[in-house]
């Protein structure tokens, strides 16, 4: 017959945050070890790629390590993937673009109604 272990928590439910393992002791004794939740990389804002560069930790645990560690030295860096940033770049350089463009055909069809 399987050995019984008694739960150290108060919540005897299969939740996420109450998940639990089973661990023999060197005495021969088993108890129940609860597990911490895995964490999550942080990921891209527009393509939801996970950042590369950025640790995977709990929310809280972002606290504790530097701002180094938290961020990347770029534009947008620890929110957005280099590809998003520069498409992003691309995207305003081409709308200034023709924004000029339009002005200078705005002016050309006014010099040639003269």
């Amino acid at each position: 017959m399987a050995q019984r272990v008694t739960l150290r928590k108060r919540t005897p439910y299969n939740t996420t945050s109450n998940r639990r393992r089973v661990v023999k002791t060197p005495g021969g004794r088993l108890v129940v070890h609860h597990l911490k939740k895995l964490p999550t990389s942080p990921k891209c804002g527009d393509c939801g790629i996970a950042l590369p560069g950025i640790p995977a930790l709990r929310p809280r645990q972002y606290a504790t390590i530097s701002k180094r560690q938290k961020t990347v030295r770029r534009a947008y860096g620890g929110s957005r993937c280099g590809d998003c940033v520069k498409s992003r770049i691309v995207r305003a350089f081409l709308v200034e673009e023709a924004k000029i463009v339009k002005k200078v055909i705005k002016s050309q069809v006014k010099t040639s109604k003269k």
